[in-house]
């Protein structure tokens, strides 16, 4: 009777990971969905006083998407060591918000959707273990595929409300 309910577990387990991977992986893949949906006439406009403009907003998280992809995504797939590390937030934003400037809305649209495909086909691909294993980054801090998402996708709605409440403000004028 203890063999089956182990063996019962375990497949349990399975499933249990499989729901929740494939349930973060559809809430990961909202974002270049949201991104295709925007109204040209806000691009250029700042999601609030002080704040970014949407067009650096996207390309925000589109570079982030890719230099996670390079830099644990892609090496977790891989079987190689983590190459992330933690970087300089200002510098990085500031790149960003300078990469957005010389890229059209669409080129950035096409690069959003192209970057996250690309996170979530490495993840989709990945076996149950590794979405569960911690690993160690180029710092030697912990990283976890099913973490980052979870952390990306809050990311990803905390930028999406603040372009949700620019569309209500600028659609009321």
């Amino acid at each position: 009777m203890a063999k089956y309910t182990e063996e019962y577990n375990l497949k349990g387990d399975k499933k249990v990971i499989d729901n929740e991977k494939q349930t973060l992986l559809k809430e990961f893949k909202q974002w270049p969905i949201f991104v295709g949906q925007l109204d040209p006439a806000i691009w250029d406009k700042p999601v609030g006083e002080g704040k970014w403009a949407v067009r650096d907003v996207v390309s925000h998280i589109l570079l982030w998407d890719q230099y996670f992809y390079e830099e644990a995504i892609k090496p977790i797939s891989e079987d190689q060591p983590l190459t992330v590390r933690h970087l300089d937030f200002d510098t990085f934003n500031q790149n960003a918000r300078e990469f957005a400037k010389s890229k059209t809305d669409d080129e950035l649209i096409n690069l959003t959707r192209a970057n996250r495909e690309q996170i979530v086909n490495a993840i989709r691909e990945q076996s149950d273990e590794n979405f569960e294993k911690v690993y160690q980054d180029a710092e030697g801090h912990p990283f976890a595929v099913k973490n980052y998402l979870r952390d990306f996708i809050w990311h990803d709605q905390h930028h999406r409300k603040q372009i949700e409440a620019l569309m209500l403000t600028f659609s009321s004028k």
